[in-house]
């Protein structure tokens, strides 16, 4: 027994949510998989997932920093933090980007 099913808890999974080169650098994708909506990033040929809290796959995007359209916060796609209360944050997802396709782990 692994240490993950002696406490209940799953392995991550990595789930395929988009074909290579299918967002444009600067681009993004919402993604509704497994109850969970995910906004997904491209941004210099490297890709983040945060969750699309105040729907945050809509907003602005600059150095790193994803702009709520509804409220104008700002959060950072590396980690998720808010830029004015850093330890507020929106959840990130671990991204792979392959020939076979874009991936995120849940």
């Amino acid at each position: 027994m692994t240490e993950n099913e002696s406490v209940g808890l799953s392995s991550p999974q990595e789930f395929k949510v988009a074909e290579a080169g299918e967002i444009a650098d600067g681009g993004t994708k919402i993604i509704n998989m497994v109850g969970r909506t995910i906004a997904l990033f491209r941004i210099k040929n490297e890709y983040f997932a945060i969750a699309n809290a105040c729907l945050l796959g809509e907003g602005e995007v600059r150095d790193y920093e994803v702009t709520c359209p509804w409220h104008g916060w700002k959060y950072n796609l590396l980690d998720g933090s808010f830029s004015m209360i850093p330890t507020l944050r929106v959840k990130t997802f671990k991204v792979k980007a392959t020939i076979e396709g874009v991936f995120v782990e849940l």
